[in-house]
């Protein structure tokens, strides 16, 4: 789930999306006050989380649809949709059965089939998909609620890939391929989506899924029982672009939560007796900046050793975060905090960064006044605020840096293209990862460098795909923490992107709001939590 806190539109559907509105669903009638939830969390474009992996996206699929495991607060894989499961002596066949009670928004059962192509279809795109694909001999129905995955080979990681994989989607959606977005928004979780209501760039609704069951454990992390404590959730988009009304509509209790209240009002929503703060991401976000590896001139590796080199964390976190309280410096492409954090080749870090080795090495990429345009999510403070630093500090040193303004839909849109900048490409973005993800080598999208079958950037070398790939095969920890070490030397040699700097952001909640769980990554889960009236 990658990658960041990063999301979506407030004039439409950027991507082309259109909402499909199908028959079966009908608006409902209006839940009381206190059974209704109103929250400013992130923007929403795009609507399938196998098309983009934009925390709001996956916020909207964590809603609607549903897991076949899913990862406790301690990302160990638990099972979700599945009831039992067994794995052969030779490890090479795994044998999964639904657990009952599982159904579809429309009505209809959840089916063995369902997951089948749900799997294919995440393997399209999905790094943990493409390994567990390229390993599978078959993946296939047995019976209406049975499925099985035969590998050629035993891969340990499957179950930890499966609970960072595919939400299931209906048959039917899940045939389409992954460059075509799945619309319908018909899923099996504990949510429906309202298309009735829906409102793109001002609001988007949820309803409680009455027929749904939960599991029987108690919820931990995104594993567990999702019990929905109330009968309509509705996400404001509208006061996205204006923080301090959001804040107000808070105090005068017109909302109840703020995914990410902007630093500057910490004080206001500390001083409030209603109000409060909480970090439900307790390992934090790492903010990265991206490089198109294909269009000059960051196909040139000096090019992009010296963003590395040019970087000032420090400078770039008080542009983005503000309060050194909760930012620190990362060096590791693993974060700070997983069980893959390393030092290796992290000699280039350097506090206030080196300006001067920057220009040199723009000078030995031979750097001929190429426009680099980096892209500015005017709707996001924090990397808007990092964008406009960074054009800044490319220009003092000669670069010929323009912004490109848009909210996040459109950036969301735009780095989607792979072609040169004359063309409407991109040289550059700012976004984030979750800190929890970056220890799941095999399933984490942002650490790929498989070429244009990879995440935004493209970056392609081979050597570390291999040991990517040898990472899954290997059984102890230490192991796992040695390749990890080969895997950095590479990444820092190569430089596909560059880190700048960890943080953690509290959200700010209404008191009556509670039981909002803490999880890891830029999203919310919206079951569990409950309004006390007033």
């Amino acid at each position: 789930m990658t990658i960041s806190r990063r999301n979506l539109i407030k004039t439409g559907l950027a991507a082309g999306t259109a909402l499909s509105i199908p028959s079966v669903l009908r608006a409902q009638t209006a839940p009381t006050a206190d059974r209704t939830t109103r929250m400013v969390t992130d923007n929403l474009s795009v609507f399938d989380p196998v098309f983009t992996t934009a925390d709001a996206t996956i916020g909207h699929a964590l809603a609607i649809y549903d897991t076949l495991f899913a990862p406790d607060s301690n990302l160990m894989p638990q099972p979700q949709m599945v009831g039992k499961w067994t794995v052969s002596d030779d490890k090479r066949t795994y044998t999964f059965e639904l657990r009952d009670g599982l159904g579809w928004h429309d009505g209809n059962p959840v089916t063995a089939a369902d997951c089948v192509a749900s799997i294919h279809r995440w393997g399209q795109v999905d790094p943990g998909g493409q390994l567990l694909m390229a390993r599978a001999r078959e993946i296939s129905k047995k019976d209406d609620k049975t499925f099985t995955i035969t590998l050629k080979e035993p891969l340990g990681v499957l179950l930890s890939i499966l609970s960072g994989g595919p939400f299931i989607m209906r048959e039917k959606d899940a045939n389409l391929p992954a460059t075509e977005q799945v619309t319908t928004n018909i899923g099996s979780g504990p949510f429906k989506f309202d298309h009735a209501l829906a409102k793109p760039g001002a609001s988007f609704t949820y309803d409680r899924n009455e027929q749904y069951v939960p599991r029987n454990e108690p919820p931990d992390g995104l594993a567990g029982g999702k019990i929905v404590k109330v009968d309509r959730v509705i996400w404001d988009i509208g006061l996205l672009a204006n923080q301090q009304t959001a804040v107000a509509a808070l105090q005068a209790g017109e909302i109840d939560f703020i995914l990410a209240p902007p630093v500057d009002l910490f004080p206001a929503i500390e001083s409030d007796p209603n109000l409060e703060l909480q970090v439900l991401n307790k390992s934090g976000n790492d903010y990265v900046l991206r490089m198109n590896c294909l269009q000059k001139p960051f196909d040139d590796v000096k090019a992009r050793q010296a963003i590395l080199h040019l970087v000032d964390q420090e400078a770039m976190m008080r542009a983005a975060v503000g309060d050194p309280n909760y930012f620190s410096p990362v060096t590791s492409i693993f974060g700070n905090e997983t069980l893959m954090t390393n030092d290796e080749n992290t000699g280039w870090f350097k506090k206030g960064g080196d300006p001067e080795k920057a220009k040199q090495l723009f000078k030995d990429a031979g750097y001929a006044g190429e426009r680099v345009v980096v892209l500015q999510p005017t709707d996001w403070a924090e990397s808007s605020n990092a964008a406009q630093l960074l054009a800044s500090a490319l220009r003092k040193i000669g670069v010929n840096a323009e912004l490109a303004p848009s909210d996040w839909g459109g950036l969301v849109a735009r780095r989607a293209k792979k072609g040169p900048v004359d063309d409407g490409g991109w040289s550059i973005f700012i976004t984030t990862n979750p800190e929890a993800s970056l220890g799941q080598v095999a399933t984490n999208t942002s650490l790929t460098m498989n070429g244009e079958r990879g995440w935004f950037g493209w970056p392609k070398n081979d050597e570390y795909e291999a040991l990517r790939a040898k990472w899954a095969d290997v059984e102890t920890l230490e192991e796992r923490k040695a390749i990890a070490r080969k895997m950095q030397r590479i990444w820092w040699d190569y430089v596909p992107s560059v880190l700048l700097g960890q943080s953690v952001t509290p959200s700010a909640r209404r008191k009556t709001l509670t039981g909002l769980l803490e999880v890891p990554g830029w999203y919310v889960a919206m079951w569990n939590m409950q309004k006390t009236p007033v």
